[in-house]
């Protein structure tokens, strides 16, 4: 390619403007040739600069610099909709991209550079109680760049802070068995064995809501853990897996909650195999809203802290468990849960062992409510109906 001196060169081509600048241009990987983004004072300048650029193309590292020129927001819905996602994590997504990601949505991926990262996330963690669905947002933008990187859209990840999308769980809180008796008391009559299932279990509010008849063995104290029935932002259920393989499991419930099932059987659960184990007072399956409600006005009639989820019966219930002998594996095939530590491989949790846990749980909850029983013999821990003789 000759430049304005005659000579030809070996990469690129330079020449000098009306404005007595020099211009460079150099051919892509594709022949298209492309002219650098700044003009140069000098045509040493301009040679180095081709140099670089020669270099980059030699090593493969060189992108098409229009490449990044495409929509954030455009590549991030196309990105979720590739996924093979559960309908609660895709809802979560588009919650995070319409919520918390919204100051990138007009921007191409070029433009979203590691110090406006750095600024975007200062500026949401700066706002109240944000900083667990900031880090969930940095882990989603993170991994929608780094598509974008092994697309060849943009040459580097601008998501590059050190732990942004670590979250720091907070501790989880415990009830006690009373504190369990009372907001199973205070819940109301229909949804006290969705409590102690959700201690006692302890299983996962999306369980509990797929249960069916057919999956509790009254006699045996059995309960299977087929599916999961989550609810989603639109208020709509979906009927899908447990949360892992792990999930689907048969729960042995302590002896203690013989009676509680019973009753709840016979009393609210929908007729046939495929009865709903818990539905509303209209006969449809309970909404989250609606239990919601019910679940703060019992944790306030109880006195248990605001921030003592329904979820945290879960927690309540591994500690009872441990407390009564079971071992990690024990608590973790329990609550159907999956790990990857090598160690856990190693140890085995079967029916005889669950049966040797729950009769410890049953043991454990019979204690504290004696005990309790004892200290304030007016005010039973627990109704004549909880307490199975």
């Amino acid at each position: 390619m000759a430049n304005n001196k005659g000579r030809r060169r070996r990469f690129g081509a330079i020449r000098r403007l009306p404005s007595g600048r020099i211009q460079a241009r150099y051919p892509g990987t594709d022949g298209v040739m492309r002219p650098a983004p700044i003009t140069f004072e000098t045509t040493a300048d301009a040679d180095d600069w081709l140099a670089e650029k020669q270099t980059e193309i030699r090593r493969g590292e060189w992108r098409d610099p229009e490449a990044g020129a495409v929509s954030f927001r455009a590549y991030a819905d196309k990105w979720v909709d590739e996924r093979e996602l559960a309908p609660l994590t895709h809802d979560l997504y588009r919650y995070l991209l319409d919520k918390h990601l919204f100051a990138f949505a007009e921007s191409d991926l070029d433009e979203i550079t590691a110090p406006r990262v750095h600024e975007w996330r200062a500026d949401r963690l700066r706002t109240a109680n944000a900083k667990t669905m900031t880090a969930k947002a940095y882990r989603l933008l993170k991994a929608i760049m780094e598509t974008a990187v092994d697309d060849e859209l943009i040459t580097r990840n601008p998501c590059r802070i050190k732990g942004a999308g670590k979250e720091k769980a907070a501790e989880r809180r415990i009830a006690t068995v009373a504190q369990v008796d009372a907001l199973a008391n205070a819940v109301g009559m229909r949804w006290r064995l969705m409590v102690y299932l959700g201690a006692y279990g302890p299983m996962r509010p999306e369980e509990l809501a797929g249960l069916r008849r057919r999956d509790v063995d009254v006699d045996n104290l059995r309960v299977r853990v087929r599916l999961a029935e989550p609810e989603r932002m639109n208020g709509r259920r979906v009927q899908g897996d447990t949360k892992s393989e792990a999930g689907t499991r048969t729960v042995i419930l302590p002896a203690f909650l013989h009676r509680e099932l019973r009753w709840h059987l016979e009393s609210y659960a929908e007729q046939g195999p495929d009865g709903l184990l818990f539905v509303g007072e209209k006969g449809a399956p309970f909404r989250r809203s609606t239990f919601g409600r019910r679940w703060r006005k019992a944790r306030e009639i109880v006195g248990m802290p605001e921030g003592f989820r329904f979820y945290d019966l879960r927690h309540t219930g591994h500690t009872l468990s441990t407390r009564s002998g079971a071992t990690l594996k024990d608590t973790m095939v329990r609550a159907g849960q999956s790990s990857e530590k090598a160690a856990l491989i190693y140890q085995h949790s079967d029916d005889e062992r669950q049966e040797e846990v729950a009769a410890g749980l049953d043991a454990t909850v019979r204690k504290a409510r004696a005990a309790a029983a004892q200290r304030a013999p007016d005010k039973p821990s627990g109704t004549n109906l909880a307490r199975d003789n």
